[in-house]
């Protein structure tokens, strides 16, 4: 079974010093494997570290973060075919992330999952967004 990780440049301007929790915490941003790419858990978190206040900021963030892994595979949110995101007090914020997503995420729609719980893994973050992307058919 083919597996490729996709390894962020320690320079990335959208993850900037954040770069460093892949290996801390001993994941991959991504992984591909059979037409598919696998996208871990993706915060709201700035490229200085710092985690914003509010969810359209967090999810603006999170989903230009899944958006440049897509971009170092050569593919788009297009590819996007499932999406899970874990939202903290997801009622008080389902607003604010709509809000942001709809400014990021276009038709074709992929299917998207909203789970709402009690924490995540830094105090303050309010949604993870993990994701699957498929790469085109090659013919």
């Amino acid at each position: 079974m083919a597996i490729h990780t996709v390894e962020i440049p320690q320079d990335s301007e959208v993850f900037g010093k954040t770069v460093s929790a892949f290996a801390n915490f001993g994941y991959s941003a991504a992984v591909r494997s059979h037409g598919h790419l696998f996208i871990a858990g993706t915060i709201g978190r700035r490229a200085d570290g710092t985690i914003p206040d509010d969810i359209e900021e967090q999810t603006g963030i999170a989903i230009r973060r899944i958006e440049e892994i897509l971009r170092l595979e050569g593919i788009d949110l297009s590819a996007l075919v499932d999406v899970t995101s874990y939202h903290v007090d997801i009622h008080q914020h389902l607003a604010g992330f709509s809000k942001a997503k709809a400014q990021l995420i276009n038709p074709p729609y992929p299917t998207w999952s909203l789970i709402g719980v009690s924490g995540l893994a830094s105090p303050g973050l309010l949604v993870e967004i993990r994701a699957t992307a498929a790469y085109p058919d090659v013919s």
